[in-house]
């Protein structure tokens, strides 16, 4: 369990002659994309995932995986411990620290689709709102247009966290208006993976900064038949704001049964470009829907590789995205 640290603002955002609230200091971030649709659609991976390539630093990483950037993480004293250097370590708690940060990533051409965030809002309500507000204060700075973050019960459940969730997320974007800021909550373990629950909770806040980020695999390891997917990704499309690309290859007679939570997912999950999952039919969706966020390369099957292997099964992952988009 993560250990719950103190929110303070620290001075934040009112220094005089600091970085200019709304405007945003990285406009020109993901100009040099290699093709029309890595342009619209930015092909990224989560950041954990960087060390796998073996490269110096964390750029290096990206290029070699050649993408146009990495979801990055971000910790409760705002560290962003996965973007790696041998000379420093990257935050975004002061504007002098954002700078940094902006001018490294303005160097290297290179971009944060989202910041990801492992909420425990029902644990620390005040703490966690004031924290995710203060990111996204960062994130409009460093031009960082979506944070995916956790709506998971951990201490209410039922309709009690129903209500609280709701109460919780309008705070969030109305505490952060003047950001625009977009939050996507990833359909992620017993509850958000639950489609009733979500169109309730988008509904109920009625927020056009709340709603999804995809975890395009998920909905089938909750238990949804494979046929049954592509309906839920045409119900959400146009409320998707970022994606994590995974899949799973169940045997044949599993795709399209009601399977328990979570059904032998270690055993099953694999790169994009084995598992069942009509990746081209997803990118159809969202392309008829407007998408115009990131594509995010999340695989949770790399551990059952040995370690040399990995940044080329990654890279494979990238090139299968990009001729789907070609």
């Amino acid at each position: 369990m993560r250990r719950q640290e103190n929110i303070t603002r620290r001075g934040f955002f009112g220094k005089a002659g600091g970085l200019v609230i709304g405007a945003g200091i990285m406009p020109r971030l993901g100009a040099a994309a290699d093709d029309a649709g890595a342009k619209k659609w930015p092909l990224a991976v989560r950041d954990v995932h960087l060390k796998e390539t073996g490269e110096k630093d964390c750029w290096a990483a990206m290029k070699s995986l050649a993408i146009q950037g990495a979801e990055a993480e971000v910790n409760r004293d705002f560290t962003c411990p996965n973007l790696f250097t041998p000379a420093k370590k990257y935050s975004i708690g002061t504007d002098e620290q954002i700078e940094a940060l902006a001018a490294d990533l303005e160097a290297h051409k290179l971009q944060i689709p989202a910041f990801c965030l492992h909420n425990r809002f029902d644990e620390n309500p005040e703490q966690e709102i004031a924290w995710t507000v203060s990111v996204a204060r960062a994130a409009q700075k460093l031009g960082v247009k979506v944070i995916r973050i956790d709506v998971v019960p951990r201490r209410l459940s039922g309709e009690e966290f129903f209500k609280f969730a709701v109460q919780t997320c309008k705070q969030l974007v109305e505490q952060s208006e003047k950001t625009g800021v977009k939050f996507g909550i990833e359909n992620h373990g017993t509850t958000t993976n639950q489609v009733e629950f979500l169109e309730r909770l988008f509904d109920a806040v009625g927020s056009d900064r709340l709603s999804l980020t995809l975890d395009i695999a998920n909905f089938y390891w909750f238990g949804y038949p494979l046929d049954e997917l592509y309906g839920i990704y045409r119900k959400f499309a146009k409320r998707v704001f970022h994606t994590h690309c995974k899949s799973i290859a169940y045997p044949k007679e599993m795709q399209n049964t009601k399977r328990s939570l979570g059904w032998e997912y270690g055993k099953y999950n694999c790169p994009i470009y084995e598992g069942d999952i009509d990746f081209k039919m997803v990118l159809d969706i969202m392309r008829g829907a407007g998408y115009d966020g990131a594509l995010c390369i999340e695989n949770e099957s790399l551990s059952k590789l040995p370690e040399p292997e990995r940044a080329n099964v990654l890279k494979r992952e990238v090139r299968f995205l990009r001729e789907l988009l070609s």
